[in-house]
């Protein structure tokens, strides 16, 4: 399963965290969300595999601890993603489609 492209519309924002949007629901450490707008990564399909981080030429994405959650104990964190250009590399090397980049929405 993907991440929901229309989240924005189907979630409620929850708030935020490290200054990026948190739509829910949320009920940690199982349950996480999707954190971002424009750059959005579900946290609850991320593996943290890491090739977003390495593939992205702006750096949009941070490491945050996730401790105890089932898939990782670490997600990727679209931390700056006002700086993304809309490449879709990071969307295209989820090996899991947990990241949708929308240059419709803004962070």
């Amino acid at each position: 399963m993907a991440i929901d492209p229309q989240f924005h519309e189907n979630r409620e924002k929850e708030g935020e965290e490290n200054g990026v949007a948190v739509w829910g629901p949320v009920d940690e450490p199982e349950e996480l969300g999707i954190r971002g707008t424009h750059v959005a990564v579900d946290y609850d399909l991320c593996i943290a595999d890491g090739a977003c981080l390495e593939d992205c030429p702006v750096d949009v994405f941070t490491w945050v601890d996730t401790p105890g959650h089932p898939e990782s104990d670490k997600k990727a964190e679209p931390t700056k993603e006002a700086q993304c250009i809309d490449c879709m590399l990071c969307v295209d090397v989820c090996p899991v489609d947990a990241i949708d980049v929308d240059a419709g929405r803004t962070a």
